[in-house]
């Protein structure tokens, strides 16, 4: 499925990032995390744009519920859990394990057909645990492998080949390529490989919040309701117990979100609007600021956000300063920062 009209690609030029957020101690800024911003109005209109969100870039992770729509559009049975599941970025907790044996189950296929990249179980908790107990990387514990057991299943039950399902010119993958496209509402940019191995698709900041406004906002019936539905349900099975984007979700009703490696973030509301956002250093104590800040800007109520202001930023072992948002993120009304 594409739509009508696609936009070009994505211009491919170094980003002209800008400040988003300050490192302040004692009342100084102390460092500056540059990146860039997106807010969109529920018309799908540009509230905000800080940086250059119009630059190509790779999602990383937060493409994968643009991948699951994908799946569920070409027949992927999932629903619930298991769904969430397959668009996470897990860490790697024993419910996590379970439900990717179970999806490959269904397939009829083992660990052993997975093909993405042996690793430790993301999750720091359940990695010093996992190491404890003498084992090693595997696949299974791999954070994207509900993602790749998914992908498994649907080439399975439409009798695609298995051993080359991360090929870029695999029906999967132009399957996906296509969704990606379609939901961000322009052409790709650049394909590469991800960290998993699967392949990877640029496209502009601004694509990408369109992408997540149309999922959450989908009529019932549809691939992006069924993915929007099974996320907003179980955020943690796509990510792992206190990890930010479950604990937004949780927080804020009716939001949709997910984070990617490299400081990527997208979120979006069930009236349409949406945030996306990028740090270039790739910093999560900016990201998940940030973040906040921009859907505080979107007009979420800035109590539900008051959990994810930051991580501190400690002297002799108590808190001096943190990481704040520049002027820009500010919701309408609010005071000016001193940092303007």
């Amino acid at each position: 499925m594409r739509s009508s009209f696609l936009a070009d690609a994505p211009a491919i030029r170094e980003p002209r990032h800008a400040p988003v957020a300050h490192v302040m101690r004692g009342g100084l800024i102390e460092g500056v995390h540059y990146g860039s911003v997106v807010v969109l109005d529920d018309g799908g209109g540009v509230r905000l744009g800080i940086g250059d969100i119009e630059a190509a870039c790779y999602p990383r992770s937060a493409l994968k519920p643009v991948q699951a729509v994908a799946m569920v559009r070409a027949g992927l049975p999932l629903d619930g859990a298991l769904l969430s599941l397959a668009m996470g970025s897990h860490s790697g907790e024993e419910h996590h394990l379970a439900g990717v044996r179970l999806i490959l189950e269904l397939a009829g296929l083992t660990e052993a057909d997975l093909r993405n990249v042996p690793d430790l179980p993301y999750g720091p908790a359940v990695r010093d645990a996992w190491v404890r107990e003498g084992r090693g990387p595997s696949r299974l514990a791999q954070n994207c492998s509900g993602k790749h057991a998914a992908m498994l299943y649907l080439c399975k039950l439409s009798g695609w080949p298995l051993e080359s399902y991360l090929d870029a010119d695999h029906p999967l993958q132009r399957t996906i390529a296509e969704a990606v496209e379609d939901l961000t509402g322009q052409r790709v940019a650049n394909v590469t490989v991800d960290g998993c191995g699967a392949p990877l698709f640029a496209v502009s900041l601004h694509g990408l919040a369109r992408a997540a406004a149309r999922i959450a906002t989908a009529a019932p019936d549809t691939a992006e309701h069924r993915v929007a539905g099974a996320l907003r349900l179980h955020p943690e099975m796509a990510s792992g117990a206190g990890r930010d984007s479950a604990a937004l979700m949780r927080a804020v009703p009716g939001l949709l979100a997910k984070d990617g490696f490299e400081g990527v973030h997208l979120a979006a509301l069930p009236d349409g609007r949406a945030v996306a956002v990028k740090i270039s250093d790739g910093a999560d104590r900016a990201r998940v600021a940030v973040t906040a800040a921009a859907l505080a800007r979107a007009g979420v109520e800035p109590r539900l956000l008051a959990g994810f202001a930051g991580e501190p930023v400690t002297g002799g072992g108590r808190a001096v300063g943190g990481v704040r948002p520049v002027a820009a993120l500010d919701p309408p009304g609010a005071p000016a920062t001193a940092t303007a």
